[in-house]
Parts: structure tokens; sequence; C-alpha cells
């Protein structure tokens, strides 16, 4: 059975579902982010974004940031779920939990998994606006790259 833990989905993201996968009676935090579409980028209005991912090494990428995000925050558990497909303005995109005895490292631990997602995932964001349409680059580190993973955790500071 696949962890349930780390998902790619075409259909809409629960965010209170993704914090009850981590949830535990020694959990005294639960951080959660949720990246929403919004309706403008770069000056320019937003209609819709569509996501397109290489499932097998999103699911990679995302079990590598719990790994990475463990050695650093060892009590912590971490929930990664994106979308993929065509999303509408205001719909979820990613959700991400981290839940933890104390807030501090939840809070840490969100904060850099949504860093290195943008860093290691393979996931592309097509977005659509007014006027024509743009594919947004994606993930171009190497997940190996120690001097990238350093800037994700300074983010975290």
């Amino acid at each position: 059975m696949p962890d349930q833990r780390f998902r790619v989905t075409a259909g809409p993201l629960d965010a209170n579902a993704v914090a009850q996968i981590v949830a535990s009676q020694d959990c005294g935090a639960i951080a959660t982010f949720v990246g929403i579409v919004r309706d403008e980028h770069g000056g320019r209005r937003v209609l819709w974004l569509e996501y397109e991912a290489f499932e097998p090494l999103a699911i990679k990428a995302f079990a590598r940031i719990d790994e990475e995000a463990g050695e650093r925050w060892p009590s912590i558990a971490l929930a990664i779920h994106h979308r993929i497909g065509r999303l509408e303005i205001g719909e979820a995109s990613v959700v991400i939990a981290a839940a933890s005895p104390h807030r501090p490292e939840a809070f840490a631990a969100c904060r850099y998994a949504i860093e290195r997602i943008k860093q290691i995932a393979p996931i592309w964001k097509h977005e659509h606006f007014e006027g024509g349409d743009v594919w947004i680059e994606g993930a171009t580190a190497d997940p190996m790259d120690e001097e990238v993973r350093r800037m994700a955790f300074a983010q975290c500071s």
C-alpha cells in the first residue's frame, strides 16, 4: 500500500485530512501550509493553472524531503499532497502538514518542505492568463546538491 503521507492527485486537496495523517497523541502542534491559486502573477491576470508532474519521482522527492526534515527535526511527522491537472482561482495546489511535540519544529519543517518542493520535485506549472499562457520553470536543483539544501534550511531560521 502506498504511503498516504505523500500524494500527487487530480482530486481536490483537503488540508484537514492531510493534517490528520500526521496527527498523534504526542503532537502538541500541527502546522499546515496550503498553496492557493491566485488571480495575479507578474502583473498579469491569471485565469487558471494546470500542473503536471512525473508522479513516481515526485513521490520520491516528497519522501526525500521527509527524510531530510527528519534529520534536522527528528520529532516531526510530515505529509505532502500536490494537485495536478486544471486548477481554478482559489483552489489548493499543495498541502503540507508537519506535526511535532512543539510548534517551532512544526513551523520550520513545513517551511522547509515547501522550499524543497520548489527545488527538487518534478512538478511543472502552466499558467493561463489574459492574452496568453506560459510554462513556469519547475524544479531544477540536483537533490544531492548540499548548497541548495542549505539554502532551503536557511529559509527556516
